[in-house]
């Protein structure tokens, strides 16, 4: 809002850089905030940032640039500036964005899996936000799809939060873009995520809410597709399900039942593009054999897989956490897990 208040007054911001604390109060900026450009604008060179991003890779996008995200531009509020890892397409502006709680269950993780799935097979971009659970399942599911996928950051895109998605990151970035308004170096921190809630919506169709509970910041991004004139799409679930609360509470203020991931491309007025890929394993290596053989068709503790494998936990937690992310196993509650129902220990 700032920036636009600054263009509509100077007509080009390069000018808005140049003026004296008067004119930029003038042009409506507080006191303390003029006293805040005039000292920090001493220590910087314009000209320097642009070969500075291009030394870790970091393009850049303004509103002025034709490439600019379509219906990013359209909402309230749009980004004056984008910061991205990666590349930003045109088939792009055919996105939905998935998300949900970091505290996803079984059933979530499997209809996570089920809708990026489908929507990926249809030239759907998936969108969400990199964090544990249910975006970063979406993410790596488009991955493996060979579909495209945006992560958008609350922090610098130089800088990975949850520090244990970096795999992850470098997979999406290969897929689609690692994408922030927050300049490069900016730490993550608790208030810059509901903001950022604003462009997974702004960027997408429509959003899907897997799983969240009364207080999710799922249900913020809701909020942003709402008033962006979006469509939501929330998955029911069994109301003693504390990560149920918040969908269910969605399809009671009348959301878009997810029942099957064929209403999302139907709602939305998406044709679809081919039929979805055919179900099939991808190639597993020793280790991750041996764990699924291991789990046959039972529920275990990693302590009695740990007795089974004869491995440490430390070893085997971190396994587990990769073959989660590829859809191998689904952790039930606590630290039991299954093997997904898509696979068994043939």
């Amino acid at each position: 809002m700032r920036f636009r208040r600054l263009l509509n007054y100077f007509g080009q911001l390069s000018l808005a850089w140049n003026a004296s604390r008067v004119e930029l109060l003038a042009a409506g900026l507080t006191e303390k905030l003029a006293d805040a450009v005039v000292q920090k604008r001493a220590g910087l060179d314009p000209a320097g940032i642009l070969p500075a991003l291009n030394k870790k890779a970091i393009q850049t996008l303004t509103w002025e640039d034709g490439d600019y995200p379509r219906y990013l531009k359209e909402i309230d509020q749009p980004p004056p500036v984008l910061y991205y890892r990666g590349s930003i397409l045109p088939e792009d502006d055919l996105a939905v964005g998935i998300v949900g709680t970091r505290n996803v269950t079984a059933y979530g993780k499997q209809l996570t899996r089920d809708t990026a799935t489908y929507l990926a097979a249809n030239g759907v971009t998936i969108v969400s936000g990199l964090a544990r659970g249910v975006d970063a399942i979406a993410h790596q599911t488009a991955v493996e799809q060979g579909g495209r996928t945006l992560a958008v950051l609350g922090s610098g895109v130089d800088v990975i939060y949850p520090p244990e998605h970096r795999a992850l990151a470098e997979s999406i970035i290969a897929h689609g873009a690692l994408i922030s308004d927050y300049p490069p170096g900016t730490q993550p921190d608790g208030v810059n995520f509901p903001p950022r809630n604003r462009i997974i919506s702004g960027l997408s169709r429509g959003t899907v809410v897997i799983e969240a509970g009364e207080s999710s910041g799922a249900l913020i991004t809701a909020k942003f597709s709402i008033d962006q004139g979006r469509e939501v799409f929330a998955a029911p679930g069994s109301v003693l399900s504390p990560m149920s609360r918040g969908t269910n509470n969605l399809l009671a203020a009348g959301a878009i039942p997810l029942t099957s991931p064929t209403v999302i491309l139907k709602c939305l007025n998406i044709s679809q593009t081919r039929p979805p890929k055919s179900e099939t394993k991808p190639a597993l290596d020793v280790e991750e054999a041996r764990i699924l053989r291991a789990l046959g068709q039972d529920t275990l503790h990693i302590d009695d897989l740990c007795g089974k494998l004869g491995t440490s936990v430390e070893k085997l937690t971190a396994q587990l956490t990769m073959m989660e992310l590829k859809g191998l196993v689904l952790r039930a509650r606590g630290m039991e897990y299954s093997a997904s129902q898509s696979w068994n220990s043939d």
